[in-house]
């Protein structure tokens, strides 16, 4: 929602501007997204990430299997436990527990942390070149398709930079 405000609040200001100059707005339209996936060290990006979340997986299966074989172990040996040693195996499933689920969640935290800083290099470089892009062709903006703010884009009206911002980006 607050970008498309921003969005029109953008296209108002450039038709007042467009509409003082008289003479027709230019702008241009891409797909971030397919944008950010054509440039060759996404992929690079890609399996590192993936290569994190199976770290992090295989981690987390393993705390689970230990967790299940002392579960097992409670279950058998739980009839003939006294009290204080059964009270204590519980409280030791217990903490396991809650350190399973504390890591599952630190696990996805390092793993939006290492998303968000193995991309920006990318995001940067993707801007840079729409920004080249758009001061050599003189566009007031460039609209990113993949937000859907915009259902029609007349292409009389803009140009479609996906294959421009593609090379680019080679």
């Amino acid at each position: 929602m607050k970008r498309l405000v921003i969005l029109i609040a953008v296209m108002c200001v450039c038709l007042g501007i467009n509409a003082q100059a008289d003479s027709a707005m230019r702008f241009g339209y891409l797909s971030y997204g397919e944008a950010l996936q054509s440039m060759h060290d996404y992929t690079v990006v890609q399996q590192k990430l993936a290569d994190l979340r199976q770290q992090f997986q295989n981690e987390t299966l393993r705390a689970e299997d230990e967790f299940n074989r002392k579960y097992e172990e409670f279950l058998e040996g739980q009839r003939d436990f006294p009290q204080s040693i059964l009270q204590k195996r519980q409280l030791e499933l217990q903490q396991l527990m809650e350190k399973n689920l504390e890591f599952k969640e630190h696990s996805r935290m390092e793993i939006e942390k290492a998303e968000q800083d193995l991309m920006a290099p990318l995001k940067i470089r993707l801007i840079e070149v729409l920004g080249k892009i758009g001061r050599e062709r003189g566009y007031a903006f460039i609209i990113d398709t993949d937000v859907k703010a915009l259902p029609f884009i007349n292409p009389a009206m803009g140009h479609d930079l996906n294959q421009q911002v593609q090379d680019a980006l080679k």
